[in-house]
């Protein structure tokens, strides 16, 4: 375990020097540029009205979409910098699934960047990465929603406050009825840290959300743990 850790340790330093350093945007390779440039963060993030529980587009003045009115998310608020489209799919691809733990860095400022992000950050008392169980963790190598969460919040970060208990089946197929089935049971507050969840303003850290069943899951759990307010901040949202 400590080598590993000193590894993923490397790998973070290393993809903070590679984001200081001149290079071409992953999108347009325009050069020199940062990995994301400004005119492809401007042409393929921009602020469009969603809503404001399971961050769906919704038209111009809408607050909360149909089914969020008619089934509430255990959300107060959810926000989505882009949505899961092009060139974000390949720029969340590289990070998460390709070991590209440097993403971290441009992904997480797109996120900060969006409206009515710095709010939410400055209103959490603590910001909690998505949890990932063992076996994904270990699969994986890093947790990409915590390396997110730390560059968002580095001095109210807590990794440990959430934890994921089932490593439940593939989701994808299934619908937001049966997601929710499937996550039944698989998220919890550690019960030695019970205390310090209850009254307090939460905010989760994802990277991708889909149905929402995820972050609706993890969010009653804090629910019931006694969360006063329970908000996400997540990097794109499915259409």
């Amino acid at each position: 375990m400590p080598l590993l850790a000193a590894a993923h340790g490397l790998a973070r330093r290393a993809g903070a020097w590679l984001g200081a350093l001149p290079s071409t945007c992953a999108v347009c390779h325009a050069w020199p540029a940062r990995v994301l440039c400004d005119a492809c963060v401007a042409r393929f993030a921009q602020p469009v009205p969603r809503c404001r529980s399971c961050a769906l587009r919704v038209p111009a003045g809408v607050a909360r979409c149909g089914e969020c009115l008619r089934h509430p998310l255990p959300l107060d608020l959810c926000l989505a910098a882009c949505d899961y489209d092009w060139p974000w799919t390949d720029c969340i691809g590289r990070f998460k699934f390709e070991g590209q733990a440097g993403w971290a860095a441009p992904l997480a400022l797109l996120m900060h960047s969006m409206p009515w992000a710095e709010q939410a950050l400055e209103g959490a008392d603590r910001v909690l990465p998505m949890p990932l169980h063992a076996r994904r963790l270990r699969e994986r190598g890093f947790n990409q929603s915590l390396e997110l969460a730390r560059r968002l919040a580095p001095d109210r970060v807590d990794a440990r406050l959430l934890l994921r208990l089932r490593d439940t089946p593939a989701q994808s197929g299934l619908n937001r009825a049966q997601r929710l089935r499937n996550l039944r049971g698989a998220f919890a507050v550690d019960p030695l840290r019970a205390a310090e969840v209850r009254g307090a303003r939460l905010l989760l850290v994802d990277d991708v959300m889909t149905t929402g069943a995820s972050l609706s899951s993890a969010a009653q759990a804090l629910r019931d743990a006694g969360a006063a307010r329970v908000s996400a901040l997540v990097l794109a949202r499915t259409a």
